[in-house]
């Protein structure tokens, strides 16, 4: 069903700046809500698709001390809650649509319809009952078992929850208070990822944020879902943060979760779940956080102190020390983790925490140093970003790697992956430029400015493909260009110094190709300095 314009997730989610994501799991056989006139087995057709629920959850009762690296055995297995039909209840994913498509499916449903979904949500003798017998009569009589119906007349709801007419006639309807009772009351986790999802969905459209986020006790409820031990209520409990907090409403939400208790279970979960949409989503949470100044400003020093930087590290480790076949079914994680330490990477007092820390500065070097970083490209762009990041930031790694010839070799080799990336390219560079110049500052012994020449002839082509194909015209140099164009000059100069010096210590010793390659570069890069 569509979502609106909202710029936020529908029910399966929605990528950053507002682009619709792909529903997890198995593709579901999408319908219209059905007629109130239509039977029970067409019903149950507009609502969910067969999945399992075998995923694993973090335990709260086995909380490791802060700081500790988490394993996947540390994960438990996920509460077993009613029947063995309830354990392969069908997982509730629909669609997002493109913007294009037409609202008018959801838009001309007949309001009485969708209030008597909503009546069936409602729990038995809770007080909401009166008070929606007192706004629309007495709920009819309930013809099918209580799970079947919260998940058939649930599931349409989460759909129609994605239309913002629908979602403020359900609003008006006091679907807020039926579904918060349900999160207060109801046993079944199914249940609560329903009404999570609904909210999630409700949450998208700008119009109705305010009337969720004043409802007494919404906010408190909802954050003790993330104290629960199922995979997908705790994706959908994300989801919900991140639809909110890119909302109007987001100041009542972020205080919510200020308590060290809160921010102590977010960063578990980070550091412990081997689920990979949950990973998305919480990581899709994080990234909103940093991206709202007013949020990261109030969490950013609280998430530091509990551990922020020790949880990325560690989901990073984990994720590079899969087996090939892990890494080729969760090939989206490590480009995620990466991605989110790009922007973790661009925030000061963030960034000045990971660059003290070897253990990480240790294992991006290793990245870029590794044979296999060809076939992973996607990954290479971010890691040269984020080490540019800390090079600003944390200075005294510039000497560090400096003489590290194999990272060297590994830098150049990387060129020709991220030629379309402007972003990784001056990235690239502005590292070859600081560490460089480094070597060029310091005395050089004959061995290792053998080196130094030796790789520079080697890989010299990767340099001069590069150059010659982003070639900007002078007249229409935007100052990232003069940026950049100051970075590759550094980075030519200190070449030649090198080979200038190798070519004159070397020139009475016979290499006679040796050296002309050695010229042949030089005078390349005299000539590209004019």
């Amino acid at each position: 069903m569509a979502a609106g314009d909202t710029g936020a997730p529908a029910a399966g989610g929605a990528g950053k700046d507002g682009e619709p994501e792909s529903p997890r799991g198995p593709d579901p056989d999408h319908h219209a809500p059905v007629s109130p006139g239509a039977s029970e087995e067409e019903e149950g057709a507009s609502g969910a698709v067969e999945a399992g629920q075998d995923d694993d959850a973090p335990d709260p009762e086995d909380e490791p001390e802060e700081g500790g690296d988490a394993t996947e055995d540390d994960m438990d297995e996920e509460e077993e809650e009613g029947d063995e039909d309830e354990e392969d209840a069908p997982t509730h994913l629909p669609f997002a649509p493109a913007e294009e498509e037409s609202l008018e499916e959801t838009t001309t449903v007949d309001p009485s319809y969708t209030i008597s979904l909503i009546r069936q949500l409602i729990p038995n003798g809770s007080s909401v009952e009166k008070e929606f017998s007192d706004k629309q009569g007495l709920p009819e009589e309930r013809s099918v078992g209580r799970k079947d119906q919260l998940e058939e007349c649930g599931c349409i709801l989460w759909d129609l929850a994605a239309s913002e007419p629908q979602a403020e006639l359900m609003i008006n309807n006091l679907v807020i208070e039926v579904l918060l009772e349900n999160l207060r009351t109801a046993n079944s986790s199914r249940v609560k990822e329903i009404c999570l999802g609904i909210m999630g969905n409700l949450a998208c459209h700008e119009s109705v944020v305010a009337a969720i986020s004043l409802k007494k006790g919404l906010i408190a409820t909802v954050v003790e879902q993330l104290f629960l031990d199922d995979v997908k209520c705790l994706s959908e409990t994300f989801r919900l943060l991140a639809a909110i907090l890119r909302s109007s409403a987001f100041v009542s939400w972020a205080e919510a979760l200020l308590p060290d208790e809160i921010l102590s279970r977010i960063l578990r979960i980070v550091g412990k779940t081997d689920n990979s949409t949950l990973l998305e989503k919480i990581i899709d949470f994080l990234s909103t956080v940093i991206d709202n100044r007013d949020v990261i400003a109030m969490l950013i020093q609280p998430l530091l102190k509990l551990g922020l930087v020790d949880r990325v590290i560690g989901l990073l480790t984990t994720e590079l020390e899969r087996s090939p076949d892990e890494k080729l079914d969760r090939s989206g994680s490590l480009d995620l983790v990466l991605h989110f330490m790009e922007e973790l990477s661009v925030i000061h007092c963030v960034s000045k925490a990971m660059t003290s820390n070897d253990r990480l500065i240790k294992v991006l070097v290793n990245m870029i140093k590794s044979p296999d970083k060809v076939e992973v490209a996607s990954y290479c762009a971010s890691v040269v970003i984020v080490i540019s990041n800390f090079l600003t930031d944390g200075k005294h790694l510039v000497p560090m790697i400096s003489r590290d010839l194999p990272f060297l070799e590994g830098l150049l080799e990387v060129l020709p992956e991220v030629p379309d990336d402007d972003q990784a390219r001056y990235a690239l560079w502005s590292i070859l430029s600081r560490v460089l110049a480094q070597v060029q500052g310091t005395e050089l012994n004959s061995l290792s400015l053998d080196r130094f020449a030796s790789l520079f002839s080697g890989k010299f082509g990767l340099i001069k493909d590069d150059l010659e194909s982003q070639v900007v015209d002078e007249e229409k140099l935007t100052p990232e260009d003069a940026l950049l164009k100051g970075w590759i000059s550094r980075c030519l100069m200190a070449i030649s110094f090198f080979m200038e010096r190798w070519i004159e210590e070397k020139s009475s010793q016979g290499n006679k190709d040796a050296i002309d390659n050695a010229r042949e570069v030089l005078s390349y890069c005299q000539k590209a300095l004019r």
